[in-house]
């Protein structure tokens, strides 16, 4: 790995224990610096207060951000290059439609045909949510890997991908208008996206999953880079172009799944992250930019969560807002000032 290169991988994983550690110390109830480090060493704080806050809130929340961060960044550069499209991002094939699909079952058709909503039954709803989003995307998933085997252009599987996310959103839209109010409340509260949705055993299983998944896509940088070639200089390089397009979809597809049933829609990361890390390192090369985008994902989304919750907020912000207010204008900024040093302008 070249200097330049290491450097920058390195400045990422700091501000990630950084940015961690800050999701700890701040928020609406300050916490001594001091505290938290023996909390997070299992030493006694003397406050059972800050050791609730800590361990039961904050870091439950640090941990998912870290984790979804790293999975739509992956997951957005392997979309990005499979497609050859810069505004590919990890919901374009409609899998995040599909999850808030399972999601509007649950809280909507629920709560219209039963009286009372799912969603309402407290930590089995919420175990309900998880899954119809886990089934809805998944089904989605499914479809658009046999879509995959019928079709040959890439154009035509995006678009094909592009209906079935508005498809899925008219009927969303159809449930929405026959819902009561408060249910249809639930579905738009889970649609502005939370890292503080997931708790308890949630989180270890919700990690577990994630730790499985980004390894197992680091295994599709070679795959990446020959595609890159375009699939003629990959085929001759022997590589089975339909078979892997299939295999990094269904990467992909899995890590959007998962994130969304358990944070819900969170827009942005996977969109921006990996150009951000073509701007910073200067290469095309998955070698360096999977690991990258991973850890600027990390990083990027505990910025967020970290601002959401600020103290001076009653509550917290939805973390698309703030993902979508932080993120572009710094991706802008980087892709501006890239372009004109290309151009030397």
């Amino acid at each position: 790995m070249k200097r330049p290169i290491a450097v920058g991988m390195i400045l990422l994983g700091v501000s990630i224990l950084l940015f961690f550690f800050l999701n700890l110390l701040l928020g609406s109830v300050t916490v001594p610096a001091g505290a938290v480090w023996k909390i997070i060493w299992g030493a006694d704080a003397g406050n059972e207060i800050w050791q609730n806050i800590v361990l039961k809130s904050r870091l439950p929340q640090a941990v998912t951000a870290l984790v979804a961060g790293a999975g739509l960044a992956v997951a957005g550069l392997q979309m990005q290059t499979v497609f050859r499209n810069p505004l590919a991002g990890p919901s374009v094939l409609g899998v995040s439609s599909g999850a808030s699909l399972g999601v509007a079952f649950v809280v909507l058709l629920s709560g219209r045909l039963g009286g009372v909503a799912l969603s309402r039954l407290g930590y089995m709803g919420e175990i309900a949510m998880t899954l119809s989003a886990i089934v809805g995307a998944l089904a989605v998933m499914l479809l658009i890997v046999w879509v995959a085997q019928k079709v040959k252009g890439n154009v035509t599987l995006l678009i094909i991908g592009v209906m079935i996310g508005y498809v899925a959103t008219a009927i969303i839209g159809v449930l929405k208008f026959f819902s009561a109010e408060e249910d249809v409340r639930a579905y738009v509260v889970w649609g502005l996206g939370s890292f503080a949705r997931v708790s308890g055993g949630q989180v270890a299983t919700f990690a577990i999953i994630m730790a499985v998944l980004l390894p197992l896509s680091m295994l599709l940088v070679k795959t990446l880079n020959l595609l890159l070639l375009g699939d003629g200089y990959a085929r001759n390089l022997g590589l089975n172009v339909k078979r892997s397009r299939i295999w990094v979809i269904v990467c992909a597809g899995v890590l959007v799944a998962i994130v969304t049933a358990y944070c819900g829609p969170i827009s942005f990361l996977g969109l921006a992250v990996p150009h951000l890390c073509r701007g910073i390192f200067r290469t095309s090369d998955h070698r360096v930019l999977m690991p990258a985008s991973l850890l600027a994902g990390s990083s990027l989304a505990l910025l967020c969560n970290l601002i959401a919750r600020l103290p001076g907020f009653e509550g917290a912000l939805p973390v698309n807002s703030v993902t979508a207010l932080i993120g572009a204008p710094v991706v802008a900024v980087v892709l501006f000032k890239h372009r004109k040093e290309d151009t030397g302008e």
